[in-house]
């Protein structure tokens, strides 16, 4: 997969779950605090990224920087994806399917997010088995990831679009 360069992107940022972790030493506990921010130009482009630091705008941060180094490239159809495709990673699994124009975004909360930041306007979105947020996170960028247009799908079997489509 070819690296996307951020810096020529007009990337929006979207915290997804802030999680406080704490570290017990001899004088007490120390608390950390983990961000999990979801990036996307809104037309294909989207990453995530995990920011870990003291203070939480500092692990925001963090995560938006990590997330601008992990970024993919959506195959759209439209307003939607190309074809059902279920995402895995760990035990997070989503099922994602195309939906008509104005049927407009049915997913839960960390799918919503990967969904609105890669700029998808109508799908249908279950998530099955985990809801730890990093786990469907992971998931649902892999099933976007795993989408292939009819065009990326003809030149790969060396055939035509038509052919493909039926």
């Amino acid at each position: 997969m070819a690296m996307i360069d951020a810096s020529k992107l007009d990337l929006s940022e979207k915290v997804v779950a802030i999680n406080r972790v704490s570290k017990t030493v001899k004088g007490g506990r120390i608390f950390k605090f983990a961000a999990l921010v979801v990036v996307g130009d809104g037309n294909g482009t989207v990453g995530f990224g995990i920011g870990k630091a003291g203070e939480v705008p500092d692990a925001i941060r963090k995560g938006i920087e990590d997330a601008k180094k992990n970024l993919i490239k959506v195959s759209l159809k439209g307003t939607t994806i190309p074809h059902d495709v279920i995402g895995e990673f760990g035990a997070g699994r989503v099922l994602m399917k195309p939906a008509a124009p104005g049927t407009g975004v049915i997913a839960g909360g960390p799918v919503r997010a990967v969904i609105e930041m890669a700029g998808i306007k109508d799908i249908r979105t279950k998530s099955l088995r985990s809801n730890n947020p990093c786990n469907v996170v992971r998931a649902t960028i892999n099933g976007l990831a795993d989408c292939v247009s009819a065009r990326e799908a003809a030149e790969k079997r060396g055939k035509t679009v038509k052919e493909i489509l039926g």
